[in-house]
């Protein structure tokens, strides 16, 4: 009954998106909103960019790239790497802020039992999240699992709604944040790019034809398929615009900034209370859940798109490369770094790949030989430029942001 859109949705909205949109708002306010609604508006853009492809062809995108372009084999397998290695590096933050949210609450539970071996209690928990979704992965029954997962999100992104309406900020200081600017800030940049790469999520639009195919759509289907991709991209903006306007209206008033992962949960206090803690670790560890599953799984997904436009579970080849992603998925727990900071930086890492994934789609949409008639216009073809256009810019933001931060 729930169509594509909402898939994408859950993999886009993660703990990505409420770690930047709280620590922006804690930051700047409601001042960098037309970012996100830039960034909402493309991601419309491509989600039915890439669905108006799958409709019309009944292929998937890996496998469309691969056999539809000159020199696909090499594009392909390119796209698969870029996408593999930034979504890996994602996983990896994902783990980190999980775990650190899962250690703080055993310290508040348990006193003192963070001196001295904080930085193992938060290892051993990343290790045990990594190796119980690699274990629930491969005896698939997962199914059952997201669900639960997918209520508990639910619980946390009404309670940042409702917070926002009781700590709502002025109606104008609203609006002036749809008004293009860049706050003073040496960390500005990089929020910015950060907002593009958990918003234009470049997995979940070449994931999308292969969603699509498995409803069944075809080319009589493209009312449908143009409503779910409305639906998908306007609550992409509805729920990250909520957290942001929230964090604003309850932190950037009081002056507090958010440095760790706890320092968050002020966003639900208005609404939660004392409940506030449990509320939003459990809401940012199913989250988190909900984008490790996805992302585990998304190395063998994208090889078994280029080899027959299929996704094949459970064989060896697909516990191997779910394994290494849980090990790649430990890098920065081993390290030790900032679970918040690292969570932003990691979703620069994001933009860079994307603006590979509009070009190649502006090619496939525009040959005959694979759309016939159904070629899209000049407008949405406009459309699609522009928007590849934005990702080269913030693709360079990203770049210049991430030199500073390093």
């Amino acid at each position: 009954m729930v169509g594509p859109g909402l898939f994408c949705l859950g993999f886009t909205i993660g703990t990505g998106s409420v770690t930047s949109m709280v620590k922006s708002g804690s930051m700047f306010g409601t001042q960098l909103l037309w970012v996100l609604a830039i960034s909402a508006f493309f991601t419309w853009v491509m989600t039915e960019a890439y669905g108006r492809y799958g409709i019309v062809t009944g292929d998937t995108a890996i496998h469309g790239v691969k056999n539809r372009l000159r020199g696909g084999k090499i594009w392909a397998v390119v796209l698969i790497c870029g996408l593999v290695v930034s979504q890996w590096i994602s996983l990896s933050s994902i783990l980190n802020i999980t775990s650190n949210a899962v250690a703080e609450v055993l310290y508040l539970c348990i006193p003192g039992l963070s001196q001295g071996a904080g930085y193992w209690i938060v290892l051993g928990c990343a290790v045990v999240i990594a190796g119980t979704v690699w274990v629930v992965l491969n005896k698939g029954n997962y199914s059952t699992f997201e669900k639960i997962l997918s209520v508990l999100v639910t619980l946390m992104g009404l309670a940042f709604i409702l917070s926002m309406f009781i700590e709502l900020p002025e109606p104008g200081t609203i609006a002036h944040g749809f008004v293009p600017s860049i706050p003073e800030s040496p960390d500005a940049r990089l929020f910015i790019a950060a907002f593009v790469g958990t918003t234009m999520s470049s997995p979940t639009f070449v994931i999308r034809p292969m969603l699509v195919k498995s409803k069944g759509w075809g080319p009589q289907d493209g009312k449908v398929q143009r409503r779910d991709a409305i639906v998908s991209a306007s609550l992409t903006f509805i729920i990250s615009a909520s957290i942001m306007i929230c964090a604003a209206g309850v932190l950037f008033t009081r002056g507090i900034t958010v440095e760790k992962v706890l320092d968050m949960i002020y966003v639900l206090q208005p609404i939660a209370g004392r409940f506030a803690v449990a509320l939003f670790v459990t809401g940012l560890l199913s989250a988190g859940l909900s984008s490790i599953f996805p992302i585990m799984m998304l190395a063998p997904e994208l090889i078994s798109d280029y080899r027959d436009g299929q996704m094949q579970t459970g064989t060896p080849l697909f516990k191997i490369l779910t394994g290494i992603a849980a090990l790649a998925g430990l890098t920065i727990p081993i390290l030790g770094k900032s679970p918040v900071i690292t969570q932003i930086a990691s979703q620069v890492t994001l933009v860079f790949v994307l603006p590979l994934v509009i070009l190649l789609m502006i090619i496939l949409l525009r040959k005959r030989s694979v759309m016939g008639d159904k070629r899209p216009g000049v407008p949405f073809t406009l459309l699609m430029c522009l928007a590849l256009v934005f990702a080269c810019i913030v693709s360079y933001t990203g770049v210049v942001a991430l030199g500073k931060l390093l």
